[in-house]
């Protein structure tokens, strides 16, 4: 497909905003949370978040991590509109949420459906900037598998380095890194929420 192309069952950027928008609404009201107390619990300013919710804002990885953790829920259910039962996700394809801090890229692929509690993510990533992660919701595992390239990750004090095939997993309920050491770094992140 062309860039810029709409891809088919895929949501527009702007749909995805819109979606993000209402996702982030319809949590903060499930909550009984007003703005600015979900402000408070996640650092942001209440602006921010009014802006998110009127669909005007563009939240980064960090921003939607700070509501996924004030909220109670998993990123993937502030970024994941509901999805056809039989979906291809071609490489390059697919929405990313970009790090405002690193050159780093999560492509949400799955979501947790009722029942099952993971989410699943395509990660691209240049060196540069570590992606410093804070914790996630308690008793979240993740599962790292390197595609190509090679990343020094895991717990923020013990990051490991991993090559293409390596897999790793460690507590996401604790600060944890990611850092592209070559150009064209990708891997798979499996979210395991408990």
């Amino acid at each position: 497909m062309a860039d810029g192309a709409p891809i088919p069952g895929e949501p527009s950027p702007l749909g995805l905003i819109t979606s993000i928008a209402t996702s982030i609404r319809r949590e903060r009201e499930r909550a009984g949370l007003s703005l600015s107390e979900l402000a408070r619990r996640s650092g942001l300013a209440k602006s921010t978040l009014s802006q998110l919710e009127a669909g005007t804002g563009n939240p980064s990885v960090e921003t939607l991590w700070a509501l996924g953790v004030a909220l109670g829920v998993p990123f993937s259910h502030l970024v994941d509109p509901p999805r056809p039962a039989v979906r291809v996700i071609r490489a390059g394809e697919g929405e990313a949420t970009r790090s405002e801090r690193a050159d780093y890229a999560a492509t949400l692929l799955a979501s947790c459906p009722p029942g099952a509690r993971r989410d699943i993510y395509r990660i691209e990533a240049q060196p540069g900037e570590p992606r410093l992660s804070d914790a996630h919701m308690p008793h979240t595992t993740e599962h790292l598998v390197i595609g190509a390239g090679r990343a020094l990750a895991g717990p923020a004090g013990e990051p490991v380095e991993l090559g293409p095939g390596d897999y790793l997993t460690y507590p996401g309920d604790a600060p944890h890194v990611f850092q592209a050491l070559e150009p064209g770094t990708s891997a798979v992140i499996v979210m395991e929420h408990r």
